[in-house]
């Protein structure tokens, strides 16, 4: 695509969230095609993800909680989308209701908030799977929300707060649940980097349950839900859309799979380690309606997206030293 016809040439983006795994994966995208970027980080923000690239990026710190200086900070960028991927509770540590709740959901309520004066293309939140809970078939946006803990439930007031703004003042909003994403940057606890970089290390891999199932999703097709999202705006607004590959796999389907592509001898040591999560036996999303509304699919096989990851480790494995 040329600048020339890249519709997000020059385009004020904010971003939130931007030194997570998915803000920092959808910067460098719109970096590169040559988007006006504006990020919010908090005080205690852990930037190495994105440090090679904060001076091409103009960086405020706000704590999305604070109403007012929220609103200032809103009416002074003025952007014409939003990418909001800011978010709290989603590892095992991040154990305090109050402020899950307070950034998840008070979070975005004030974000969408500080919109309404504004003259907005397009306002992306980041859903979740966990909003549904446990299911025994593939789940689709009909599914009822039944969430299991603090984080889920933040999630489902702000994905229906985002439905009801859109609905209500006529605002362009659309929410993508996403399912469970992997690949470039991701934290080096979670499961397929652990094993990642395990097999690249050639040490012990410990491991919980292998019976537990995913829906995993490539870091470059979360990103093109993303980009799907913009072009068809006009008639996604006010929906709410699952984002995964339309498929489950075992977590010792993805771990052998890893070990495979990876050439590593190692053994994985199952059921050695504790897992605090309620494990539902079934777990795959319904992407119909990405599909038909959004013109989405994913792109990439799970061995193609697992070997583009690896390949990936291998060359920024220092990143995680």
């Amino acid at each position: 695509m040329t600048q020339k016809n890249n519709i997000f040439n020059r385009k004020k983006i904010l971003i939130t969230g931007a030194t997570g795994f998915i803000g920092s994966n959808l910067l460098r995208y719109f970096i590169k095609k040559g988007a006006d970027i504006h990020i919010f980080t908090r005080k205690e923000s852990d930037k190495w993800r994105i440090r090679d690239i904060l001076p091409r990026v103009k960086e405020f710190r706000v704590d999305l909680t604070d109403k007012d200086d929220l609103n200032r900070i809103m009416a002074k960028i003025n952007p014409q989308i939003i990418l909001h991927t800011a978010v709290y509770g989603n590892f095992p540590d991040h154990s305090d209701p109050k402020r899950i709740m307070n950034i998840n959901f008070k979070g975005t309520l004030n974000l969408i908030d500080s919109c309404k004066k504004l003259d907005l293309e397009l306002f992306i939140n980041s859903g979740s799977s966990s909003e549904y809970g446990p299911k025994f078939h593939p789940i689709n946006e009909e599914s009822p929300l039944k969430p299991l803990g603090p984080y889920g439930a933040s999630k489902v007031a702000a994905s229906l707060y985002a439905r009801k703004i859109a609905q209500a003042y006529k605002k362009s909003i659309i929410t993508l649940r996403l399912f469970s994403p992997y690949g470039y940057f991701e934290d080096a606890n979670r499961l397929i980097p652990s094993v990642i970089l395990s097999c690249l290390r050639g040490k012990r891999l410990k491991l919980s349950s292998p019976y537990s199932v995913r829906d995993f999703i490539f870091i470059e097709d979360v990103v093109d839900a993303y980009v799907k999202a913009f072009e068809n705006k006009e008639t996604a607004s006010g929906e709410i859309f699952n984002i995964g590959s339309g498929s489950q796999h075992t977590v010792r389907h993805v771990v052998n799979r890893i070990i495979r592509l990876t050439g590593s001898k190692i053994k994985p040591e199952w059921d050695s380690l504790d897992n605090p999560r309620i494990e539902p036996k079934h777990w795959q999303a319904n992407i119909r309606k990405a599909k038909e509304k959004l013109h989405w699919l994913p792109a990439e096989s799970m061995d193609k997206g697992l070997s583009k990851t690896i390949n990936w480790f291998k060359r920024n494995i220092d990143l995680y030293n």
